[in-house]
């Protein structure tokens, strides 16, 4: 494997949402899930659209609603449901990202890095044709039933996590590039030659400021690339 690699962040950064949200809502939809489940979630929500809230609050009541409803559900359930949010919602993503990672794919190995369930990851996969994927992976019985188990959560130590598989690989980061959106993309984002802050959060925007890493923002049919050193932040309170 002698090709540079090209790290992205998927959710919020090739992708226009979350997986993670889309797969709960359509198990909503389809009583898969408990409308009960819905109530925190509705809430954070509200209160993120308003400006009242954090969107990462309301990722994390997602993901903890999405991790008790899912026990006793069986894996065939997830399945369908994720084929058919990809189906659905396969062309939602930012130009930007989507035209570079296709743009790389031949000239460098591509690795994908989501928080969402490895599930509906896998099947956008089948659309972005990453050569290596991570994503949440859940516990499963013995009868193919969820047991509410975490057992791997790639997106919480993405830096730990590229370090191990260059190491296992025997790869390098000449000529890399990597791609993110929030503070949770930073320790990727460190280690590549060309890093890019697409579409940057508070936090993340602040690392890039004072590291001078671009910056890439993507508004209705605007792109535009700068260097953020000389940025003036404005203070953004909620």
């Amino acid at each position: 494997m002698s090709n540079p690699i090209a790290i992205f962040d998927i959710d919020g950064t090739i992708f226009r949402s979350s997986l993670t949200i889309q797969l709960f809502e359509r198990l909503v939809a389809t009583k898969i899930f408990p409308a009960s489940f819905l109530a925190q979630v509705r809430r954070s929500e509200q209160k993120w659209l308003n400006r009242r809230g954090h969107y990462e609050d309301y990722i994390r009541d997602v993901v903890i609603a999405y991790q008790k409803a899912i026990v006793g559900k069986s894996q065939s359930q997830i399945l369908q449901a994720s084929r058919a949010v990809v189906k659905e919602q396969k062309y939602r993503t930012y130009q930007y990202t989507r035209t570079l990672l296709h743009s790389l794919r031949k000239r460098y190995f591509t690795i994908g890095i989501s928080g969402s369930p490895l599930e509906v990851v896998r099947e956008y996969n089948k659309f972005l044709k990453f050569d290596k994927l991570y994503g949440w992976e859940f516990g499963l019985d013995e009868r193919g039933r969820y047991t509410g188990t975490i057992l791997h959560t790639p997106s919480l130590y993405k830096k730990e996590l590229i370090l191990r598989f260059l190491e296992s690989h025997g790869l390098a980061l000449n000529r890399s590039i990597g791609v993110g959106d929030t503070e949770s993309d930073i320790g990727f984002l460190d280690l590549v030659e060309t890093p890019i802050a697409f579409n940057p959060n508070r936090s993340l925007a602040a690392v890039a400021k004072k590291k001078n890493w671009t910056v890439v923002i993507e508004r209705k049919d605007l792109i535009v690339e700068f260097k953020a050193h000389k940025v003036k932040f404005l203070k953004f309170d909620v």
